[in-house]
């Protein structure tokens, strides 16, 4: 597979060190209950393969074990599946249930993917996913985000040391030192392709968030997630700076992913009434997420401003304010009001959803790559050159 040479393209090959606005797809995925297994996942495959060709820099693919609408139980095994139909694009796991795995397992599994792939892993990890993930895995009154936190610095361990390992941490604990036998290879384990390892992400949703902090403490690649409130995403970069300066390092916004629902029409009455068409794909999207929040009771980090009340939110609010929508010049000029409330950022992260007109899907990804990615670059180029 070859990467289209296309207006965007030619910009990336240009701007090589200079600051600009990357694109990039987030895929949980979500797609409708009544959807066909293998057709979902047929899918998803066809639209990575389809941003890898229009100049997308990064996929990431989300991971759940208990929901019909979300399908990707292992988002390295699907991603797999793609590295021989694509050149360039990085494929981002979005994310790895840390609690949920042995520690050595990812590294290992990380490490082999890594090579298979050339290089291009990133490492999403997290501490979460749906509560009947926990419940399967008998994580829902776990101190998951201390267990990430754990699990992440064995697998470095692993990454970065040579056997014997003796393990003793509070959630897990092992060693690989009787077994060790050098002249045969016994007892070591696989390193990456990239060195020192592949860069690590840390996705956040919450405002003001503490795995944001720890991301900037790590020095990892910060992700906001694209169903939040401008006001939390902009705390979200707050943060991570903060925190990057108690370290001893000044942030650069080049590093942070701003995921985002957007989709572009011909024009903007048709883009509208795409998004808007009741349990069409945008519309079945947002209801999903907003039904969790609700029997989560936890509507109130997702309000579309800070201080609203989470009980008056609806899904159809979720829906119209976190999806950037329009004909290429409107959806232009929306992404950079966005990035001119929240701040400069690296990578925006179209997020996918589920393909009930695959041609009007498709037909969103070219003109966002071949029409509006051009433009929101040309601005901020002549925004930096007037600075």
């Amino acid at each position: 597979m070859h990467r289209r040479e296309n207006r965007y393209t030619i910009e990336l090959d240009a701007l090589q060190g200079a600051k600009f606005m990357k694109l990039a797809t987030f895929m949980m995925p979500i797609h409708a209950r009544e959807k066909d297994y293998h057709t979902a996942l047929m899918e998803d495959r066809e639209a990575i393969i389809l941003a890898d060709q229009l100049g997308y820099s990064e996929a990431y693919i989300g991971e759940h074990y208990a929901s019909g609408p979300e399908q990707i139980t292992s988002p390295m095994m699907f991603l797999a599946s793609v590295i021989n139909e694509t050149s360039s694009i990085k494929m981002g796991t979005g994310v790895i249930c840390l609690p949920q795995y042995h520690p050595g397992l990812v590294a290992v599994q990380a490490a082999m993917f890594d090579h298979l792939s050339k290089g291009r892993l990133i490492m999403g990890v997290g501490p979460g996913g749906l509560p009947p993930d926990f419940e399967l895995f008998g994580t829902m009154e776990a101190e998951r985000n201390e267990m990430m936190k754990e699990s992440i610095d064995i697998i470095h361990q692993i990454w970065d040391g040579d056997p014997p390992y003796e393990i003793n941490g509070k959630y897990w604990q092992f060693s690989v030192k009787d077994w060790v036998h050098d002249d045969i290879g016994l007892g070591h384990m696989c390193k990456p392709y990239q060195k020192p390892h592949p860069p690590v992400a840390i996705s956040a949703m919450s405002p003001f968030s503490s795995s944001i902090r720890y991301a900037a403490e790590k020095d990892y690649i910060p992700i906001s997630a694209n169903f939040i409130g401008n006001w939390s995403v902009k705390s979200h970069w707050q943060v991570y700076a903060e925190e990057a300066e108690k370290h001893g390092r000044t942030a650069d916004p080049e590093v942070w992913r701003v995921a985002r629902n957007i989709h572009v029409g011909d024009t903007d009455a048709e883009a509208e009434a795409f998004v808007k068409e009741a349990n069409g794909s945008c519309d079945w999207y947002f209801d999903y997420l907003y039904r969790i929040f609700d029997r989560a009771e936890m509507k109130g980090a997702f309000v579309v401003n800070k201080g609203d009340d989470g009980d008056e939110l609806t899904h159809e609010q979720l829906r119209d304010n976190y999806t950037l929508y329009g004909s290429p010049d409107t959806v232009v000029e929306k992404i950079l009001a966005f990035r001119e409330e929240v701040g400069h950022f690296g990578t925006l992260m179209q997020t996918a959803q589920d393909w009930t007109d695959a041609a009007v899907m498709k037909r969103s990804m070219q003109l966002l790559a071949e029409e509006v990615m051009p433009k929101v670059n040309a601005a901020i180029g002549s925004q930096k050159a007037a600075e």
